[in-house]
């Protein structure tokens, strides 16, 4: 089967010159964060009102998934590139698993806002601005979308895919979603995570041909399963499937070959729309409209939250959360975090490296408040493998969990931080105001975050 990709006419180049720097794809890293973006909206004269978003990484990166050039440990948050807007003209781009609307890209003119967004794979990591995509870290399998498998240690930007309007990274493969509603994956392949209907691996971006009728608006991806949501609502799912459910699609519509399906199925147990969807790493949560929270999936470590360890394919909403508007859900590889319209963090499933935040590392059977941001006005949540991050509204960043490869960002902890901590920012000597923290995305053993630091 011939590939389907976007592949940008014009010189990279020439194309970028006006708004992006292609500088740190090809300069070793220096005492200089790397501008690698300018708005065309930023005029000079008015450079004290500017502002600046920095792109900020830490934990391991041996693989080259903190974009700093080199292999090393960043034990707290070091800037990776620097991004400049006119005074809120930006936005962020839309997170898997959290509730999105149109409305949040737009000005108060109802001009459309570029958009700003980041995610953490396993080994590699991406930056979304204006619809283009740069990727870092590792390259095996193709992941990276470069058309090889060598690593990049800086932010590079894909001259594949253009109208990028948010990304979702897996273990080996990657997934990104355009703003004409088109599904783009690629990378390695062996278990259909990337919808091909073949179990080879794309070094290049490839279009997911689904039977889908209508335009894609949410996308999400785990290690080796991916999940897509239409305009109208109905989910659709792909990729690894060993009995656990996790597709939801039911008897006779699991896998059809290498443990895998590598066809986008559609989820017809749902009996509403589906507003947005986190795969984790055996199981699949989702959530309706209203903020009603749905799950599937493996069950072994109680990441269901049913407070007991059967799981299966058929979605079901959480009992205990019926009552409960839910706005953003993140998944980890075997624990969970939901987000309650009031700013609240409820945890639940394994806690053996304290990723549920409960001072404790015990497993939790049902969704349990975390006590410890009780205080706090929660605004966005991230889950790594066996780490959590929350958002406040004063945008205040917190972490809890794994902390073996310092993917917390707070020197001195112990492997397991069982309760949050916030996470501190060194001021640098670059005449920039505090950091206020945006976004964050959780990898393994790294993390990013996005942070709006306005002139001094």
């Amino acid at each position: 089967m011939a590939h389907n990709f976007h592949r940008l006419s014009t010189p990279l180049s020439r194309r970028l010159a006006s708004s992006f720097s292609t500088d740190a794809a090809t300069t070793a890293p220096t005492g200089k964060v790397p501008l690698l973006y300018k708005s065309p909206e930023f005029n000079q004269d008015t450079q004290k009102e500017a502002a600046t978003l920095q792109v900020l990484s830490w934990g391991r990166g041996a693989s080259g998934q903190l974009g700093g050039g080199i292999e090393e440990i960043r034990i707290y948050p070091s800037p990776v590139a620097n991004l400049l807007f006119p005074p809120a003209f930006f936005s962020l781009s839309p997170t898997p698993g959290k509730i999105f609307s149109q409305r949040q890209n737009q000005s108060q003119k109802g001009e459309t806002l570029p958009s700003v967004g980041i995610s953490c794979g396993l080994f590699h990591s991406s930056l979304v601005v204006d619809g283009k995509l740069w990727m870092w870290g590792k390259g095996d399998g193709g992941r990276l979308g470069f058309g090889h498998e060598n690593p990049a240690f800086l932010p590079t930007l894909n001259p594949y895919l253009d109208s990028v309007s948010s990304v979702a990274l897996g273990g080996l493969h990657s997934v990104a979603l355009t703003s004409l509603g088109e599904v783009f994956t690629w990378g390695y392949g062996g278990f259909g995570a990337l919808g091909h209907h073949v179990y080879h691996r794309e070094l290049i971006p490839r279009l997911v041909e689904g039977n889908w009728s209508e335009n894609i608006r949410h996308i999400s991806t785990s290690g080796t399963h991916t999940a897509a949501i239409t305009e109208s609502g109905d989910l659709y799912t792909w990729g690894r499937e060993e009995g656990d459910g996790r597709l939801g699609l039911g008897p006779g519509r699991g896998p059809n070959e290498g443990g895998g399906l590598s066809i986008p199925s559609k989820v017809k147990e749902l009996p509403t729309p589906i507003a947005a969807v986190s795969c984790g790493g055996f199981y699949t949560m989702a959530l309706t409209e209203e903020g009603q929270l749905w799950n599937w999936g493996a069950n072994s470590n109680y990441e269901l939250g049913r407070g007991d360890k059967v799981g299966g394919w058929k979605p079901k909403p959480l009992p205990t959360l019926e009552s409960t508007r839910i706005i953003q859900i993140a998944s980890g590889g075997y624990h969970s975090l939901a987000l309650t319209y009031e700013g609240k963090v409820l945890s639940w499933g394994h806690g053996g490296h304290g990723q549920l935040g409960h001072s404790s590392i015990q497993n939790q059977k049902f969704p349990v408040m975390i006590e410890a941001l009780a205080d706090k006005h929660v605004v966005d949540i991230a889950c790594g493998g066996s780490s959590s991050a929350a958002i406040t509204d004063e945008g205040k960043l917190y972490m809890w969990g794994n902390a073996k490869d310092s993917q917390l960002g707070v020197p001195g902890l112990p492997e397991v931080q069982p309760s949050p901590v916030e996470v501190n920012f060194l001021m640098e000597d670059d005449g920039l105001g505090p950091h206020n923290v945006l976004s964050v995305a959780v990898g393994a053993c790294h993390a990013m975050c996005l942070v709006l630091r306005s002139h001094c």
